[in-house]
């Protein structure tokens, strides 16, 4: 039986795949197989050494040391697209805040006491807004939210423009026909009346949003950030806010700096927050973990390349190791060297990382598990029978 540690409270609908008997789940302790989380920061968690998988339930990992996971063979899924349409409809509500004056009309009302009805005929003036459709909206990112965001807005009547340069088959089929994608980021800056962005914060995407790039964008453009806070430079939205070329900013991730600004409306990171988003992810978590644990297939992993095998009849081994020469002729051999037959066999490399499926046609041996562990550049092997 497999122990499961639950580091948040997670939606009930994990026992689909993890029926409680079959899976063990704990809260704590340091004894367990695989954990499952949603919020809670792991990156000081010290891992105990049978741990082999840890399944976000969302899209985002920043809570999660990946390469600490990396040199310790523990996988890292999440649950891509799971969350999409909770997160779109809350940025189609910000377009919306966003040039309508509707949170500074609302908190007039909230200050008056008196005769509300016979002041706002004058009042009302001063909230006046625009409309979105016929506006151009660009989408930074066209993953599962960016593609879902970028129909809608279509469907509304905006002009819509997406870039993405790894956009997927799959997602490129799901985009509407009248979303224009364009190659450069730097096109959407200058073309569009709202920009939203919709990318994973990294190396490469941290502090996109900046002095030099706003200064490539229309005057009185709306910034919309539903994806991670680091993405923007925080000064710099703020100065463009002082200098007229922002409008405003609307973003799910507040902070200190950017809060109580009468030109910034931050919510307190509700993208994900719906009884439908969490039982979708939690139910995608749970799914890829039950897949992992008793198949050795990975889906949807962020540190470790998909892998998968159809289903075995005997005995299954993974190998999790440095992305290096002659690891599949070193592990073959050790193979061979017990007299093990590979019926079947997958690899794939991600990066520094590779993972490797062996079946094989008896149970392996404590002598064969001890001989691919003394392969250098190897970190985790584990059985399944």
């Amino acid at each position: 039986m497999f122990t499961i540690r639950k580091f948040n409270n997670i939606s009930d609908a994990i026992y689909e795949s993890l029926p409680l008997g079959e899976y063990k789940f704990v809260t704590e302790g340091d004894d367990y197989d695989a954990a499952i989380v949603r919020s809670a920061d792991l990156k000081e968690t010290q891992f105990p050494p049978e741990l082999c998988a840890i399944a976000r339930a969302g899209a985002g990992v920043n809570n999660i040391p990946l390469d600490r996971c990396c040199e310790q063979g523990i996988v890292v899924f999440n649950t891509p697209g799971a969350n999409a349409n909770a997160v779109k409809e809350l940025v189609i509500c910000a377009l919306l805040l966003s040039c309508r004056r509707i949170v500074p009309g609302i908190e007039w009302v909230e200050k008056q006491d008196a005769d509300v009805a016979k002041n706002m005929e004058k009042a009302k003036k001063n909230f006046v807004g625009s409309e979105i459709a016929g506006k151009t909206l660009g989408v930074v990112g066209l993953g599962a939210v960016g593609v879902m965001v970028a129909n809608a807005a279509a469907a509304l009547g905006m002009h819509v423009l997406g870039c993405d340069p790894y956009l997927s088959v799959e997602m490129a089929l799901r985009l509407d026909s009248r979303v224009q994608v364009v190659k450069t980021n730097d096109e959407i800056y200058r073309a569009a009346d709202f920009v939203t962005l919709h990318v994973p914060e990294n190396d490469a995407t941290r502090g996109m949003i900046n002095r030099d790039k706003i200064a490539l964008m229309k005057n009185d453009v709306a910034i919309l950030n539903f994806a991670r806070g680091g993405l923007v430079v925080d000064d710099d939205i703020l100065e463009a806010i002082e200098n007229g070329q922002i409008d405003i900013y609307i973003t799910d991730f507040p902070n200190d700096k950017i809060n109580h600004h009468d030109r910034v409306i931050a919510m307190p990171h509700l993208g994900a927050s719906t009884p439908e988003a969490e039982e979708n992810c939690a139910k995608m978590a749970a799914a890829e973990l039950k897949e992992f644990l008793t198949t050795g297939n990975i889906r949807n992993s962020v540190n470790f390349p998909p892998c998968e095998m159809p289903a075995f009849e005997d005995y299954r081994v993974t190998v999790i190791n440095r992305n290096i020469p002659n690891m599949i002729g070193q592990m073959s051999a050790a193979l061979t060297a017990e007299d093990y037959n590979i019926e079947h066999m997958n690899n794939r490399g991600k990066g520094d990382w590779a993972y490797t499926v062996f079946d094989v046609n008896k149970k392996p041996s404590d002598t064969l598990i001890a001989a691919l562990n003394a392969i250098d550049g190897v970190v985790k092997v584990r059985v399944i029978e």
